[in-house]
């Protein structure tokens, strides 16, 4: 009798592959199906790797600047630490097999590790077949066993994954050698500088966002109201036009003969009524990214929490970058209206249960649907066993499916247009007539529902009305520090800013950065390697990471747009639209010269500022606000000696053209504000002046002026 071997990624998916057949025996790395002669093994993620420099030349263990490039004919690929016992149970059983059914996660990192294990068993020959769920239910295990797939469909996504995988050894490898190697031959010893394909790129973006806020320079502008009294009652109106200058927005005044008060005109009254669907269904970046805004949940543990509630059977397959779903998932739903509904206490007096493209399109789901609840309805008991983070996971899942069910948001929007001696001051307004799904969106928290505009009185075109100026003076705002939210989301869209993101799909054209399973991990890793900290949500780079970025700048190490292109390519592969020679061809010309033009841009930078070996002999300004230890004068910047702990507070020593002195930074880490100061320089070189104060999150900006 012929022996099928079913190979899992890790034990949970095995025993619940076992537990969907019913009869089953646990042995030690594997477990045998009573019904059938079937054995399911399973693997502990990668149990095969890559390998080491030193496993290919000895010299190559040394970080040596003449050993680079380091680009190895052939690849080889070992057994990882630790790892060998299991992976000696799973090659026995495979060469004892006839048919082996590749069963880790349906994407291209399952399939990765289930082929880098076949492989390294040598019995690639075999014949093979591939499962391909979205949830672990029982009944969704077996119909998907019962419709496997021909192994060699998908794999050209194997290839697709290795191509990443040498891919970002052979960058990683090469280029963290080089400028860890060039950085402490230049005096600075910040310990190993990792380099990645992905990585880098990412962190450049948080440090242009950074840079580009630090280097603002605020405008002083002067806007105009009118406090409008109507027949019916009372409104404010505004100029459109903001004016640089006081002087200029005086000029207007007076010629327009405007007085304190003034009679005007209702000169037109614009009303559209808006009918406005839910938004689209979650992929796992656009779920990230609204649990990080919501809950300051960082991407990674979502996908953790996502990846529990998947193995509970609660949500379909996480790591899905779709936002649409097919007829099947769409009947099912359909069917269990009533039984989300008393998972939520809540109902939905007429479900529109109508088929709509914008959330069911089988054509646009091509490996995985959007991540909704499964068939099985979580009951109280299960529900107590989450934790609170996972509950607020699940419930955000179900609120945004059922969100398709409920009517749209409706409202009358109405504009206003006032004349007033010549000069038009507009309202915008909404009156409510249906909160539809966005009862779902708020029903648990009355804080986060956003401030709707002012509902406006009944006014009619040609009415004449009373007006009362007032002027406000504002300054201009820098652009906002990343979260791990929104940086996800300018990973997705490398970098270009998306409006209406709740209302519009993203362009299948955009190219984005790393992959929806990959990009969490990616920031994870700038943190561990102490390139980024998040604070209060925020993300900002650190000292060891702003040395990197000034490393890389004007490479295209610091380019997303290159990253994504690449991303590009890899697709293309997985296509069978592109080959994995042609790909590590071009990384090997990047990596060779990278190296050349690199190293004589870094002999050439001064690097005078970073050298970390005299900082802790400079004299302490101040203690840190943010962790207690000493402020130092750094060169061209106060900074805490902490950095090294992942301490980011540094105060510029020139802000906005005037030097801080170091008693100005002593009274401003003690009092949190400075008194109005001179000297601050415009763009067009003139002066002006402004109070400064540390904020909550403990940066630089100008004290707001109160309005008059």
């Amino acid at each position: 009798m012929e022996m099928t071997l079913i190979l899992a990624e890790k034990p949970s998916q095995a025993k619940a592959y076992a537990e969907s057949f019913g009869n089953f025996s646990q042995k030690d790395g594997y477990i045998m199906l009573n019904s059938s002669n079937t054995i399911i093994t399973w693997g502990f993620g990668h149990l095969v790797e890559l390998a080491s420099p030193e496993d290919y030349k000895e010299e190559w263990k040394k970080w040596s600047m003449k050993e680079l490039p380091i680009l190895p004919e052939t690849f080889k690929f070992k057994v990882g630490s630790g790892k060998a016992k299991q992976f000696n149970v799973i090659k026995k059983l495979l060469r004892e097999a006839d048919q082996i059914i590749i069963a880790t996660d349906s994407d291209r990192e399952g399939e990765s590790i289930a082929r880098s294990i076949i492989n390294q068993a040598k019995v690639g020959n075999k014949e093979i077949k591939r499962l391909w769920i979205n949830s672990l239910e029982s009944e969704e295990i077996q119909k998907g066993f019962s419709n496997l797939r021909d192994g060699k469909e998908l794999y050209s996504t194997y290839i697709e994954a290795q191509t990443r995988q040498i891919s970002d050894w052979l960058v990683g490898i090469n280029l963290s050698r080089m400028y860890t190697l060039s950085l402490q031959k230049k005096g600075i010893n910040e310990g190993v500088f990792s380099v990645g394909r992905v990585q880098t790129p990412t962190l450049y973006m948080i440090y242009s966002r950074q840079k580009e806020r630090e280097d603002f320079i605020p405008e002083v502008f002067f806007e105009m109201y009118a406090n409008i009294k109507a027949k019916n009652g009372l409104f404010k109106a505004k100029y459109s036009k903001k004016f640089t200058t006081k002087k200029e927005l005086q000029e207007l005044i007076k010629e327009h003969h405007l007085l304190p008060s003034n009679p005007g005109l209702i000169s037109a009254v614009e009303m559209k009524h808006i009918s406005q669907p839910s938004p689209l269904l979650f992929s796992l970046s656009d779920l990230q990214s609204m649990i990080n805004k919501k809950y300051k949940i960082s991407p990674a543990d979502t996908l953790k929490h996502v990846q529990t509630l998947y193995e509970a059977k609660l949500v379909s397959y996480p790591r899905s970058d779709c936002r649409h779903i097919t007829d099947s998932e769409f009947h099912y739903l359909v069917e269990r209206i009533a039984d989300y509904q008393s998972v939520l206490d809540y109902t939905i007096k007429k479900p529109d249960t109508s088929k709509r493209k914008r959330y069911v399109d089988g054509s646009k789901v091509q490996e995985h649907y959007a991540l909704i609840p499964t068939k099985k309805i979580a009951t109280p008991k299960e529900l107590a066993k989450l934790t609170s983070s996972q509950k607020n996971i699940y419930v955000t899942i179900l609120k945004r499916t059922l969100a398709m069910f409920e009517t749209d948001f409706k409202y009358d929007e109405t504009t206003i247009t006032v004349d007033i001696k010549g000069l038009p001051f507009t309202s915008k307004g909404r009156t409510i007539i249906d909160k539809g799904w966005r009862k779902l969106e708020y029903m648990t928290s009355k804080s986060s529902e956003k401030k709707e505009p002012t509902e406006l009185p009944v006014v009619q075109k040609n009415e004449v009305v009373e007006a009362d100026l007032s002027t406000a003076e504002g300054l201009t705002t820098p652009p906002k520090l990343y979260t791990e939210g929104t940086l996800i989301t300018a990973m997705k869209t490398c970098g270009r800013e998306l409006e209406n993101k709740e209302e519009k799909e993203i362009l299948k054209t955009t190219e984005g950065i790393g992959t929806e399973a990959t990009r969490a991990n990616v920031i994870e890793t700038l943190k561990k390697q102490n390139y980024i900290i998040s604070q209060k949500n925020e993300v900002s780079v650190t000292q060891k990471g702003t040395i990197l970025c000034q490393a890389v700048a004007d490479t295209l190490l610091s380019s997303p747009e290159m990253t994504a292109k690449w991303e590009t390519y890899l697709k293309k592969i997985k296509n069978e639209e592109g080959t994995q020679e042609a790909f590590l061809a071009t990384i090997q010309k990047f990596i060779r010269h990278t190296l050349q033009s690199s190293i004589q841009v870094m002999e050439q930078k001064d690097w005078s500022m970073h050298d970390t070996t005299t900082n802790q002999t400079k004299q302490m300004i101040a203690n840190c606000p943010m962790c207690g230890q000493s402020i130092l004068d750094k060169g061209k910047l106060y900074g805490c000696s902490g950095y090294s702990n992942g301490c980011t507070f540094t105060l510029p020593k020139r802000y906005v053209g005037k030097e801080l002195s170091e008693s100005m930074i002593k009274n401003l880490i003690r009092t949190k504000e400075t008194r109005v100061l001179k000297g601050f320089k415009k763009k067009d070189g003139q002066t002006f002046s402004a109070a400064l104060q540390l904020t909550k999150d403990y940066k630089l900006s100008f004290k707001p002026y109160e309005k008059k």
